[in-house]
């Protein structure tokens, strides 16, 4: 589908209801995709543009409906609006890459450990009972993103606790966990538009004359929107995925207090073990030269008595 008009032009016929907006949106869409090197950051070949292209294409329909007759035309407008989703595309897609190198890092161990014909764990026949179940259980829960079901089957005799119930719990800890990256997206799909939506501001401030009040009002919507912008940040650092005490004791079915209780007894005695160990180490590391020393001496007087009985 060729068309040899502008994209002002374009939008001007759908003004005046001579298009429609799917007609519109799909001519956009050809012509964004012959002039892609226009938009490509530096390192985006062939294959990514084509994906890019396609990823593009429900943010024209809302491009469409966003744009006003103010400080730019619409072909500057597409032109913006396409180079800065080519930066976010790219900047999402080396994430991607990032996290699913990370999975596969962690994957493979598994799939090596799983390859084993005898492991230790199957002899065995699991994990023993520990003195402190409540204690474990707690810090299984609080660390649940990082372990295995087939780990949990294992820990769940050790703490006198149904397999199926403990992964039950740990389920439903994982359901919040999506529930919760899910709105991290969303709010960072947000400020994306809200940052765009600031820069938009600027510019159609920075068209108007000075003194105006049309520049006034622009200069305040853009302070609004700075404010904004800035409280949606906050907003979203203030997010965290992790499951919170008060998370866990709801699904334990104790008072938070039992919780914090329980994770500060284990810091303790891990603080308490690792203080041990490098205690050891340095008496050790003391005790070193004697004991070299004393095993110099021994190698003397065994070589002083075999020339002796020579």
């Amino acid at each position: 589908m060729e068309d040899s008009r502008t994209l002002d032009d374009l939008f001007m016929d759908y003004r005046r209801g001579q298009m429609n907006k799917q007609k519109l949106e799909v001519l956009i869409f050809f012509a964004v995709r012959e002039q892609v090197y226009r938009f490509k950051p530096e390192g985006m070949n062939r294959e990514t543009s084509n994906d890019f292209i396609s990823w593009l294409y429900p943010r024209i329909s809302r491009a469409i409906d966003r744009y006003r007759e103010q400080g730019s035309t619409f072909d500057h407008y597409i032109n913006a609006m396409t180079r800065l989703s080519a930066r976010e595309y790219c900047l999402r897609q080396k994430d991607r890459k990032i996290i699913e190198q990370a999975w596969w890092d962690v994957k493979a161990e598994e799939m090596m450990s799983c390859a084993e014909e005898e492991p230790d764990y199957v002899e065995r026949g699991g994990f023993r009972e520990v003195r402190n179940p409540k204690q474990v259980l707690t810090l299984l829960l609080k660390s649940y993103h990082y372990l295995s079901d087939d780990y949990l089957a294992r820990a769940a005799p050790a703490i006198g606790m149904d397999r199926e119930k403990l992964k039950n719990m740990v389920d439903t800890l994982r359901n919040q966990r999506l529930a919760k990256e899910e709105e991290i997206r969303n709010l960072r799909e947000r400020v994306y538009c809200q940052f765009y939506r600031c820069i938009a501001f600027e510019k159609r401030m920075l068209a108007f004359p000075p003194e105006s009040g049309r520049r006034l009002q622009m200069k305040r919507n853009l302070e609004g929107a700075r404010k904004r912008l800035l409280s949606m940040r906050k907003h979203l650092a203030s997010v965290r995925i992790e499951a919170p005490n008060w998370q866990i004791a709801n699904i334990i079915g104790v008072p938070k207090g039992t919780v914090d209780s329980n994770l500060h007894s284990v810091k303790k005695n891990v603080e308490k073990k690792a203080e041990s160990e490098r205690r050891g180490a340095a008496d050790y590391n003391q005790d070193r030269p004697r004991m070299q020393k004393t095993a110099e001496r021994s190698v003397f007087r065994r070589a002083l008595r075999s020339l002796k009985a020579k």
